[in-house]
This record gives C-alpha cells, sequence and structure tokens, in this order.
C-alpha cells in the first residue's frame, strides 16, 4: 500500500468512496463495506493506489496521445481541466461514433490510450479503443463491468467533487511522473477548479 495522497478526510469529504446499491462481481475485490442504506462503499486505500499506477502509466505517454473523454455531466469540467493542465486531448459531451476508427471523420483522432470517465455511458469510446487495440483506464464505480478495462480507478463516478478531486489528483500524478512537478509538489490549480459549476 503506497501513502495516500491527500489526508483521508479530504478522500471522504468529496464522496470518492459511496458506491451504488449494485456490485458486479469485477468491483467486489475494491468494495470495502456494504452501508446500511444498502450502498456498497469502496476501499478509499485501493482507490488511492489506483490512482499513483494509472498517474505513472499515463505520464508515459506523450501528452497529445492521451484522450480522455466524458459523456456524463459532472465529468465534462473535470476532464476539460485535466487537458489544459496535462496537454492530454478531451471529449467533454458526445462522443461521435467514428472518433477513433473513421480516418475520413473530420475530427478523427489517433491516442495510444484512452481516459473514460464512466465505461457504461463511454462505451463508445471502449469499443472503438478495443477496435484500434489501445489500452483503456477507466473510472468506475462499483456497479461497473470491467471487461474492456486494463487500468481501474475504483471510485464514485457519479458525483460532482469525487470525479473533480479524482482528476484532478490524476493530473498532479501524471506531471509528478512526468518529472513537471517535485513528488511532494502541488497543482497551482485546486480541487475545487475542476468541479462543474453549478
Amino acid at each position: 500500500m503506497s501513502e495516500l495522497l491527500i489526508p483521508l478526510d479530504k478522500y471522504l469529504a468529496a464522496g470518492l468512496h459511496i458506491g451504488t446499491q449494485q456490485k458486479t462481481k469485477d468491483m467486489e475485490r475494491y468494495i470495502y463495506r456494504v452501508r446500511a442504506d444498502g450502498l456498497y462503499v469502496l476501499d478509499v486505500r485501493k482507490t488511492n493506489d489506483r490512482i499513483v499506477a494509472a498517474g505513472k502509466f499515463l505520464a508515459k505517454y506523450e501528452p497529445e496521445d492521451i484522450l480522455v473523454v466524458s459523456t456524463r455531466q459532472y465529468g465534462q469540467a473535470p476532464v476539460k481541466k485535466f487537458g489544459q493542465i496535462t496537454g492530454a486531448k478531451t471529449i467533454p459531451g458526445r462522443f461521435i461514433p467514428g472518433t477513433l476508427t473513421n480516418p475520413n471523420y473530420a475530427k478523427f483522432i489517433e491516442p495510444k490510450v484512452l481516459v473514460v470517465t464512466d465505461p457504461r455511458s463511454d462505451s463508445q469510446a471502449i469499443i472503438e479503443a478495443r477496435q484500434i487495440g489501445i489500452p483503456v483506464v477507466a473510472l468506475c464505480d462499483t456497479e461497473n463491468l470491467l471487461g474492456n478495462v486494463d487500468i481501474v480507478v475504483p471510485v464514485n463516478n457519479k458525483g460532482r467533487k469525487a470525479i473533480a478531486l479524482v482528476y484532478w489528483l490524476l493530473a498532479r500524478q501524471t506531471l509528478r511522473g512526468r518529472g513537471i512537478l517535485k513528488e511532494d509538489e502541488d497543482l497551482e490549480t485546486p480541487a475545487t477548479d475542476f468541479e462543474l459549476k453549478m
């Protein structure tokens, strides 16, 4: 287990660990317990370690070779911010079929790695990533299936604050992995700037 990237109470305050009332076999190993109200709770330490692993993995790629998508409304602002800070390409909003597979499409792109906010709502992007054989990093909640996911970040992928915090941490870890930030250095942008403004 690596050290926590931020104090535990910050993880908990963002609701990063609050899952859904459904769980899949795939996600069982990331679940810490079930609450009295039937919600599954994710293991924050495992989430933390997966953010560290995903950051190291993304740091190996050139920024323009990373594509981050979020069809979900709460993921769009964090994804845009992640792109601004790390240089990754982003598609906040609707993912047009053929973006990764149809060279005749005006906005066709050829990333080397895909990051998705929710494997269910971003399924089209994952299907295309599979067709062209690139790895997929995904923020996965307790009810997600991991069949086409290479690197899982177990997290509440429905919560506005949780998604913002995880993209902020991923951006920070990616830049640390590239040597742009020192190991103990923080982003100048606070995590709250990643949130969708209501």
